[in-house]
């Protein structure tokens, strides 16, 4: 039987761009998209479309075996900023949905799962420059400490009960089809909106806050292709360090004077200003890259150049 993907969580800043780029290696009929929010629009007509709480495990149980899924991406999260104003929410959200989709693949209902961490699991204990795959894991927040449960229980079930779960820990994700979706590395998407509308920018975080980052284009393809792999190159199974680019609010404000010279931006750092600073400056992601292939394909100066010139056509 044939691949049959779905995608949870589709209408996020990631799971969009991924259902898109998914329908176009496989088909569209055979990448089923769910959400929670199904309000008609051109999503929606895109392919097939089905509402789903992913919290309902039955409601789950019953997609799956109603579309004859072989293999789930499961994107549905609450990010970091959000995750701090309704923890409870966020790890009821963050863990169960992968309890529901990890019990069913040891139930052999589903036979491949891609679940995404995060740079969030690191801490102020981490090593903050290219910060290992091994290393110490502290993180502060409701988000990263959900996901470093998460990379815990991806690893216990591929070893205990055989399921083929595969993870990426994304750093800040950069695109312009989507808007912001809560996170603490969010200023760099609404920056190239604010310099575009406005020619000004606040920034919740300070002027030198490095941060690891990455095109939205580059992340998509290293979704797909760590799920494209034999099951024997896939080495880790908690989650594997993914690398892009680093650099500070100042650097980008800097970048993108070269297509702006009139951009302006100022500094108000809020709380976010504290979870950025507990996360990592760069990554390591030798491992990715060694066992998979993985490599970027966008610097700081391309991803300002596609940023600006799509989001103003």
């Amino acid at each position: 039987m044939s691949n049959r993907i779905l995608v949870i969580g589709a209408r996020g800043q990631i799971g969009t761009e991924l259902t898109a780029r998914l329908r176009e290696i496989h088909g569209s009929d055979t990448v089923i998209a769910s959400d929670l929010r199904d309000n008609e629009d051109e999503f929606t007509r895109s392919g097939p479309f089905e509402k789903l709480d992913v919290l309902n495990k039955e409601a789950l149980a019953q997609l799956v075996d109603k579309q004859q899924i072989t293999e789930v991406y499961l994107m549905a999260a609450m990010l970091s900023a959000t995750a701090e104003k309704y923890p409870n929410k966020a790890w009821e959200l963050n863990m169960n949905s992968l309890f529901h989709v990890l019990d069913l693949a040891r139930d052999g209902k589903i036979s491949k799962v891609f679940w995404p961490s995060s740079i969030a699991v690191f801490g102020p204990g981490t090593p903050k420059e290219l910060t290992p795959q091994s290393t110490v894991m502290d993180p502060t927040t409701v988000y990263g400490i959900s996901k470093l449960a998460g990379e815990r229980w991806c690893e216990y079930y591929y070893r205990n009960f055989g399921v083929d779960v595969r993870s990426i820990r994304y750093p800040g994700l950069i695109s312009y089809k989507t808007p912001p979706g809560g996170g603490t590395t969010d200023y760099a998407v609404d920056i190239f909106h604010q310099a575009l509308s406005k020619g000004h920018y606040t920034s919740f975080l300070g002027p030198e806050t490095t941060l690891p980052m990455m095109y939205m284009d580059d992340a998509i393809r290293a979704t797909i292709s760590i799920m494209e792999r034999s099951e024997g190159d896939i080495a880790i199974r908690s989650s594997y360090n993914l690398a892009g680019i680093s650099f500070s609010p100042e650097e980008i404000t800097s970048e993108i004077r070269k297509h702006l010279p009139e951009f302006r931006i100022d500094y108000d750092p809020d709380f976010r200003q504290q979870i950025a600073d507990s996360w990592p400056d760069s990554i390591d992601d030798s491992a990715a890259r060694d066992d998979w292939g993985w490599k970027h394909q966008y610097g700081l100066e391309e991803l300002v150049t596609e940023m600006l010139t799509n989001l103003r056509s």
